[in-house]
């Protein structure tokens, strides 16, 4: 199986104008792990720059819009669906995000998920960094996509 982004040794965007339009959605995770002062200023909304998963939810939200901006061989899609939801563990100090996106097309939406979960936790630390730098952004991975020629996925490392 060779890479189809690839023709005589050159980028390019995989035509997908023969495929068929259809129902497609991918969800991807990825957790952040702070510190304890900074679990509480969240929690209770202390932050001075504001509502730190507000704004992460709208940023992730706005990222997986813009993914073919930022992503070379990315196709524009029309998305019909994108949220994201955060779970917070006070005894661990993490914060997991979990990012949905849906379309009907003829490609998927598994690299505008990543982007929407990546997107989040990034804001979350730029959010929180003048009080924990040390923050470490983790484990960020497709947990499921269906639709399209190969057909549903999960993750079975997870």
């Amino acid at each position: 199986m060779g890479f189809s982004h690839f023709k005589d040794g050159k980028a390019v965007m995989v035509d997908v104008s023969k495929k068929e339009d259809t129902s497609r959605r991918a969800t991807a995770c990825g957790s952040i792990e702070v510190n304890s002062e900074t679990m509480d200023l969240i929690v209770n909304g202390g932050i001075k720059k504001g509502d730190v998963l507000g704004v992460a939810r709208v940023a992730a939200i706005m990222a997986s819009k813009k993914t073919h901006e930022l992503i070379p061989m990315c196709h524009p899609l029309l998305l019909t669906g994108a949220d994201i939801d955060f779970e917070i563990d006070e005894e661990n100090l993490v914060i997991y995000a979990a990012g949905t996106v849906k379309t009907t097309g003829q490609t998927g939406v598994e690299m505008e998920a990543l982007q929407m979960v990546s997107t989040a936790l990034l804001t979350i630390y730029d959010m929180c960094k003048a009080i924990d730098k040390e923050m470490i952004i983790g484990r960020i991975y497709l947990k499921e996509k269906t639709g399209g020629k190969s057909g549903n996925f999960v993750n079975s490392k997870i």
